[in-house]
Order: structure tokens, then sequence, then C-alpha cells
């Protein structure tokens, strides 16, 4: 039997929350600060109760809300730059350049903003939860089925649309699209697939994973977003199965290590962290995957995905509350609250500052010192 389109995403969502289904958290040890940090102002919006990601870039970071807000934001003090409404809630957002900014509605429009007012929208023929990317003023857009659609920026003309035969099951949460010099990377499964931003024709690919199981669930491995992005070495998970990087001018798999995990991995080009199934959270040295360190203090969490900052690297949890790891060690250097709901999307920096997004609407702009 094959299952297609929403059918498809709802099967999957399900998977996701019945693995949610596991022990209590591990209770939070007593941490003596051994940095300083702070928050330094604070927004917020309706509620993230959708895959948001968050752009952090030229001193300003674009966020958006369940209800279809989105907004941009001065990194240095949380004063509004812009603000704009959709008019619906939201299923994936947000993608900006600094100018246009992209979301994905519920009812499968993507609609694209300049600075804050609507400049056009487009119905969508599949489910969306990756976040559009805008680059080069054009919009791209991933549904869960995979095909990859790119639109002009500017009045929203279709210009390509990029499709390999799926399978079965597909994964509805973030998948990978990003942007590398000219080229435009893009998950099809557990394989990482170069594009021609111009024309959607195939530069090269790269399997990350190699999917094992007795059935379709089992196998699916489809690569998680955002990927990392340092230099020519691009590392991503793939969903359950694998973390590996890939040398994107040699178009070749770098390494590929077998681990569980479900959210996106982050770091830079000396060491590349993340959490598995179960929230133990491990270091990797990005140029040649050998374990640099664990921490199995924070089991069953629900850890974000990370931010590696200078010295510290930086998830969020189910309960609102933000660790600073040592990016040597993982020792504990901090933790900060905020709101007591999830931390929702992997926190993002600019300018000095990072911002955490909550569940519950929480925009939350600290800086490590």
């Amino acid at each position: 039997m094959s299952l297609r389109g929403p059918l498809v995403a709802g099967l999957v969502v399900l998977l996701v929350a019945c693995a949610s289904e596991r022990p209590k958290p591990t209770p939070l040890e007593p941490v003596e600060a051994r940095i300083a940090g702070r928050q330094v102002w604070r927004a917020r919006v309706d509620s993230v109760q959708f895959p948001l990601a968050m752009v952090a870039r030229d001193g300003q970071f674009v966020v958006a809300g369940t209800d279809g807000t989105v907004l941009a934001l001065d990194a240095a003090d949380g004063s509004e730059r812009w603000r704009g409404n959709v008019g619906t809630r939201l299923s994936a957002g947000v993608g900006s350049d600094g100018r246009f900014a992209a979301v994905v509605t519920r009812g499968n429009e993507l609609v694209v903003l300049d600075r804050g007012a609507e400049r056009w929208r487009k119905r969508l023929n599949s489910l969306t939860t990756t976040a559009p990317l805008v680059a080069g003023e054009r919009v791209f857009v991933m549904g869960v089925d995979r095909a990859v659609l790119a639109f002009d920026a500017m009045d929203g003309r279709a210009l390509w649309r990029f499709s390999r035969p799926s399978e079965a099951l597909t994964l509805a949460q973030p998948g990978a699209l990003a942007a590398w010099r000219d080229t435009l990377l893009a998950g099809q499964g557990h394989v990482l697939t170069a594009l021609d931003p111009l024309r959607g024709s195939v530069r090269w690919d790269v399997p990350l994973a190699n999917p094992r199981g007795t059935n379709e669930v089992e196998r699916l491995a489809d690569l998680v977003g955002p990927v990392v992005r340092a230099g020519d070495v691009i590392c991503a998970r793939a969903f359950q199965s694998a973390v590996g990087c890939v040398n994107a001018s040699s178009s070749t798999l770098r390494w590929s290590r077998n681990v569980g995990g479900v959210n996106a991995v982050g770091g830079d080009a000396d060491l590349l962290v993340g959490a598995d199934a179960s929230d133990r959270v491990t270091a990797w040295k990005t140029p040649s995957g050998e374990i640099a360190w664990t921490n199995e203090k924070y089991l069953y969490r629900s850890l974000s995905g990370p931010l590696a900052i200078g010295p510290a690297v930086l998830f969020g949890d189910i309960e609102g509350e933000i660790h600073v790891l040592a990016r040597d060690s993982g020792q504990a250097l901090l933790r900060m609250p905020t709101d007591g709901t999830p931390v929702v999307a992997q926190p993002v920096i600019t300018g000095g500052t990072v911002l955490v997004a909550t569940k519950g609407g929480g925009l939350f702009a600290f800086r490590l010192e």
C-alpha cells in the first residue's frame, strides 16, 4: 500500500509523538557558574506550535509565531524593525535574506513579506514543515514529499520544480535546505543533494547514512535541518540513524557515525555536537568524526538543537532551561531560565546576542561574557 501526502505526514508526526512518551526528565544538578551570562532583552509572539527556524543576520533576528505574525527584531536591544501578519496559522517558517521573509501556512500557502508587507502568496501542493530558504532573489521551498520548488522573490513566479520518486513514508519535521556558495543543498531522504539554483538540475548527491530496519518506519532516515556549514564541510543528522559530514567541494562523504537522534546538530569547523534519542550529548571532531566527549546529565530533557559559541555550546530543554557547556569537555558552565515552557527552536546568534524561542512564545536574548 502506498501512503502519500498529508496522510504520510500524519503518520510520521504520530511516530515522533509516541517516541516522546519516555522516562521523566533527569533532575538537574546544581551548577556553579563558571562564566558570566545575562538576559539582555525579552520579546514575545503568540506561541510557537510549529517547527520554527529563526534567522540571524546583519544585526537582526527574524522570527514568527503560530498566529502568522512575522517580525524582525534588532539584536542589540530587541526593538522592532518591522512586523507583519499573514492572517492565518503557520506550519513552517521563517526564511529570510534580511529583506524578504517567507513562511508557509497550515492551508499550504507560501507567503512572502517585504519588510513586513505582504508581497505575494502561492498555493503549494504538499504539506510543508521545513522553513523556506530565501537567497539570491529566490524563495526555495521543500514539502514533506521532498519536492523542491523555486520562486522569484519579487513576484512569486514559479521557476522550477525538482522531485524524485519518494518512499512510502517521509518525515514531517524540518528537513535540510541550505545554500552553499552558488549551490542549493536539499535533503532527499538520507541523501544530501546539490542543485543548480537557477535550473533545479542535480550537480551531485552524497548519502549520509545507510538506512537499516525491517520495515519502512525503521528505515526512515531523512536528513534533519538545519545543517552545519563550515567552509566546504556540510554536516547533518539523518533521522534516528546517523550523523555525518560531507566535503561539498569534492562531493564526497567525509565521515558518518551510526547514532540515533531526531534533532539537528550544531557546531563549526572544529566540533560537531548533538543529542541522541535519549538526550545523551555527544561531541565529535568535525574533521574526523572522532568522539571528543559525551555528557549524560541531561537524559530525557528533550534538548533542542545546539549552538556553538566561542568556548561554549548552548542547548535549551523541555523546562525552558538554557544549558551552557564547555566545548572542550562538555562540563556545565552556566544555566539560565526562560519562561518554563520548552525551548522549541535551535538558538541563533548575531552581533554577540543569542536568541532563544520557547513554545509559550517567549523570545529571550542572552549575552555570554
